[in-house]
C-alpha cells in the first residue's frame, strides 16, 4: 500500500466533528483490518450530544500494546486553498483536513501492518477525540482494554515523542442579584461589577502561580475568557456569569488552587457559584523505558507537547502511553493542513518497529 494514496482515500471520508460519519470510515477501516490478519476486528458506535461516534477495534492475540489514532477532524477553517476533503496528493505532500492530525498515522499504521504477523498487539481507530472523548473513554471502559499495558497514542509530534502535556480545566462562576432600574444602582447588588473583582483575583492567582510547577511548565495558563450579563445601560443586571479556564501541569496542587479560588470568589462578593464545566487530566508518561526500547532512536527527542492529548485518558486508566506520529502540529486545524510524504514513511518506520518489537517481546 502507498501511504500517500492511502491518506488521501481516508481524507475524502468526511469526520468533521460535530456531524461527520464516523461510522462510515470506522467500517472502511475494520475491512482493511480484516485483510491484514487480525484475530478479531469489531466497530462500535457510540452515542454522544451531537451525531454517532465511532471506533474500530483489532487485534493480534492478547493485545498489550496498541496503537490508537484518531479518525474524526475539526471543522474546515476558512482559507482553504483547496477542496479540504479532496485529499490532494503533490510530489512531496498530502493535503486535506486530517492530513496531519491524525489521518496520516491512520495510513502509516495500516502500511505498517501490511505483510506482518503480529502478536499480542492491538489498533484502535477512534472518534469523537476533537469534541469530548467518548469514544476511546468507552473503549477504555471495555473487556478489551483491560489486558493493554501501554499505548502508542498518534498526534503530529514533529518527529519527536511526547512523555508530557498539560491538562485542561474549564470553569465558571455564576452570581445573581435583584435587578432593576439603574436609577437605583446606588443601592442593588451589581453582579458585574462582582465578576469584575473575581476575573482581578483570578489573574492574581495565575501570577501567583507563574513560579510553581515543572520547569518546562510552570505556571497555569490561567484564562479569565468572559463576563456575561446585562441587557441596557438603564438596566442594573441581575445575573452576571463568568468562564475562566487553566492548564496544569502534571504534579499539580488541584486541591491549593480550589481553596485559592473559593477564597477570591469569597472577597468578591457573596453569593458566587462556581462550578467545573470541563475537566481533563495532564499526562505524563510513568515508565519511559519500555518505549524507548520500542521506539530506538526514530524519534528525534522526547518532548513536553503544548496540547492536550487522549493519552492522559489512557493514563487514568491504568494504560502507561506516549504520543508520537506524522506531521506537525503548526498544521494541525489549519487551512490546506497537510502532511509531508517523507514524514508517512518515517512514520510507517516507526509502526513498523513498534509492531515487531512489541511482537517479540
Amino acid at each position: 500500500m502507498d501511504p500517500a494514496a492511502l491518506l488521501a482515500e481516508l481524507i475524502r471520508h468526511r469526520t468533521d466533528n460535530p456531524g461527520g460519519d464516523e461510522p462510515s470510515i470506522c467500517r472502511m477501516l475494520s475491512r482493511a483490518l480484516a485483510e491484514l490478519g487480525a484475530d478479531e476486528v469489531s466497530v462500535v458506535e457510540v452515542p454522544r450530544a451531537e451525531g454517532t461516534g465511532a471506533y474500530v477495534a483489532a487485534r493480534w492475540g492478547e493485545p498489550r500494546t496498541i496503537i490508537n489514532a484518531h479518525v474524526d477532524t475539526v471543522p474546515a477553517n476558512s482559507g482553504w486553498t483547496v477542496d479540504p476533503w479532496e485529499g490532494v496528493v503533490t510530489a512531496d505532500r498530502v493535503i486535506g483536513l486530517g492530513a496531519a492530525d491524525t489521518k496520516g498515522a491512520i495510513a502509516a499504521t495500516l502500511v505498517a501492518l501490511e505483510g506482518k504477523k503480529p502478536r499480542n498487539v492491538g489498533v484502535v481507530f477512534s472518534g469523537d477525540e476533537e469534541r469530548t472523548g467518548t469514544c476511546i473513554r468507552h473503549f477504555l471502559a471495555s473487556p478489551w482494554a483491560q489486558v493493554v499495558r501501554r499505548a502508542v497514542v498518534c498526534e503530529p509530534t514533529g518527529r519527536t515523542v511526547g512523555v508530557r502535556h498539560r491538562g485542561c480545566v474549564a470553569l465558571s462562576a455564576e452570581v445573581m442579584g435583584r435587578g432593576g432600574h439603574s436609577s437605583g444602582a446606588d443601592h442593588m447588588p451589581k453582579p458585574i461589577v462582582t465578576m469584575a473583582r473575581l476575573a482581578v483575583g483570578l489573574d492574581e492567582i495565575g501570577r501567583r502561580w507563574l513560579d510553581r510547577g515543572p520547569a518546562d511548565m510552570k505556571g497555569l495558563c490561567l484564562n479569565v475568557a468572559a463576563i456575561e450579563g446585562g441587557v441596557a445601560f438603564n438596566v442594573v443586571p441581575n445575573r452576571a456569569a463568568l468562564s475562566f479556564s487553566v492548564r496544569p501541569p502534571p504534579g499539580f496542587d488541584a486541591a491549593a488552587f480550589e481553596a485559592e479560588v473559593e477564597a477570591s470568589a469569597r472577597a468578591a462578593g457573596e453569593g458566587i457559584v462556581t462550578r467545573t464545566e470541563l475537566s481533563m487530566s495532564p499526562f505524563e508518561t510513568r515508565d519511559v523505558e519500555p518505549f524507548r526500547a520500542l521506539l530506538g532512536s526514530l524519534p528525534r527527542a522526547e518532548a513536553t507537547l503544548p496540547f492536550w492529548t487522549e493519552a492522559a485518558l489512557f493514563s487514568v486508566a491504568g494504560i502507561d502511553a506516549v504520543v508520537i506520529g506524522p506531521g506537525d502540529i503548526a498544521q494541525a486545524h489549519a487551512p490546506d493542513e497537510f502532511v509531508m510524504k517523507s514524514d508517512l514513511d518515517w512514520a510507517v518506520e516507526v509502526f513498523s518497529q513498534v509492531i515487531a518489537r512489541a511482537s517479540a517481546a
